[in-house]
């Protein structure tokens, strides 16, 4: 069955991309050194689905404002991190463009089950009940930290210390389920934020009407370390709470794509390729040994 693709309007993505860059992260450039280097294998190719092959392209949904995942770039239109980086070496092993496009992470998955994009990728943490809307093919482990003020002037060290607190989330995220599990453990209610992106979130932080933020290990490390940033956020401690596997999101009748994408992953991954894309970007701590499809881990 041919499945419609719509790509978003130019003037869409440049708004979006002007949002972004007024909020609490700075556009990353990418790593100076040369991507390593991929050859197409012919054979994944053909066991690519018709419609794919015939159109040559893959679009893929991604929240631009997570780095190193995915956040815009200097240029404040090309998405570039980690995630764009690999999908771009999938793409020359498939012999296919690999297309990111910008969408809100709250609707990614509706958006795929609309075909709307082909696929997914924007640090979406497999779950059992995403399991439910989509398949996901994992390639990437990471937990939940914690980001506060630089100075820490309210003497938050873990997830109790959240309690009678702000938080800040980007909404959708696992983030704001672990905020609830943790609400059960508090004699104060935690005050959860729940804003459109993870930029939105660090603002709120950043202007004194959130006491904490609560974001994925990568992009907590990004914001705190990165000499743009490192002046207004401090990372609580190293700690990842309720650790999981990102997926890339394929609409459960697309088995056929899902396999082809989960067997030219694990190629990256048994070539080295994908271990030095994750070290361009300094995230080689997240890496994975095999790609597995639907790995959602058990949350405590």
């Amino acid at each position: 069955m041919t499945r419609t693709r719509r790509a978003l309007a130019g003037t869409a993505v440049l708004a979006t991309a002007l949002l972004a860059a007024g909020c609490g992260t700075a556009a990353p450039a990418a790593p100076a050194d040369a991507a390593p280097a991929v050859t197409v294998d012919e054979r994944l190719h053909a066991a690519l689905p018709e419609d794919v092959r015939d159109a040559g392209v893959l679009t893929m949904a991604n929240d631009p404002s997570y780095p190193p995942a995915s956040s815009f770039g200097p240029d404040g239109r090309t998405i570039v991190g980690f995630e764009p980086d690999l999908g771009a070496a999938l793409g020359e092993l498939l012999g296919v463009e690999v297309r990111f496009e910008s969408a809100s992470f709250d609707t990614l998955l509706d958006d795929l089950a609309a075909d709307r994009f082909d696929l997914v990728m924007s640090a979406v943490t497999d779950t059992a009940e995403r399991e439910q809307q989509a398949d996901f093919v994992n390639y990437f482990r990471a937990g939940s930290s914690i980001v506060v003020a630089r100075g820490n002037p309210l003497g938050i060290h873990d997830l109790s210390g959240l309690c009678g607190r702000s938080v800040a989330v980007e909404a959708g995220t696992v983030q704001v389920g672990l905020l609830q599990r943790a609400q059960a453990a508090c004699a104060l209610r935690i005050d959860v934020h729940e804003l459109p992106t993870n930029d939105d979130a660090l603002l709120e932080l950043r202007t004194g009407r959130a006491d904490a933020v609560l974001a994925d290990y990568p992009p907590a490390v990004f914001v705190t370390t990165d000499p743009r940033t490192q002046n207004s956020y401090q990372l609580v401690s190293d700690t990842q709470y309720e650790p999981g596997l990102y997926g890339i999101a394929v609409a459960p009748d697309r088995t056929a794509l899902r396999d082809v994408l989960t067997e030219a992953l694990q190629r990256l991954v048994d070539d080295g390729v994908y271990q030095e894309l994750l070290d361009r970007w300094e995230v080689g701590h997240g890496a994975v040994d095999a790609v597995t499809v639907n790995g959602a881990l058990p949350t405590s």
